[in-house]
Order: C-alpha cells, then structure tokens, then sequence
C-alpha cells in the first residue's frame, strides 16, 4: 500500500524514506493536496518500465518516416521572439 507524504516533509526525510522504500514501502508525494510522484522500490517499477518502453518501441516502428530535408545549425538554435 502506498503512503502519502508531503513534498516538503519528503524532502526533509528522503534518506529516512529511501531506507524504507529499500524495504519495500511506497510512497505517493503530494504538493498542496495533489499527487505528483510515487516513490517505489526498483524492481517493483522495473516492469511497468520495460513494459512502457516496449509499447513506444512498437509504436515508433509503426509510425512512417517523415522526410524533413537539412537544416542549418544555426537554424536548431533559433531564438523566437
């Protein structure tokens, strides 16, 4: 089950909350009442990410080639108004 925690007292307790994620807890971080991050252990994570990566993966590889041409380096660093 995943605790709430603050993002300032996260802050101020991160290794405190770190040991214990090691040990299998999660966290869920809220600024001003509204979730913003899940601190989880790694490998409980590792899935969903390997998972993620490969839905993109499939995903880029069914989008087409879009040819743009060159362009410049100056061109890359254009500043906009």
């Amino acid at each position: 089950m995943e605790k709430p925690v603050s993002a300032a007292v996260a802050n101020r307790t991160f290794s405190k909350l770190l040991r214990s994620v090691r040990e299998g807890q999660s966290y869920i971080v809220t600024s001003h009442g509204t979730a913003v991050a899940k601190i989880v252990p790694a490998e409980k994570h590792g899935g969903e990410m390997r998972s993620a990566r490969l839905a993109l993966l499939r995903r880029l590889r069914a989008e087409p080639v879009v040819k743009i041409g060159r362009w410049a380096r100056d061109e890359l660093y254009e500043e906009k108004p």
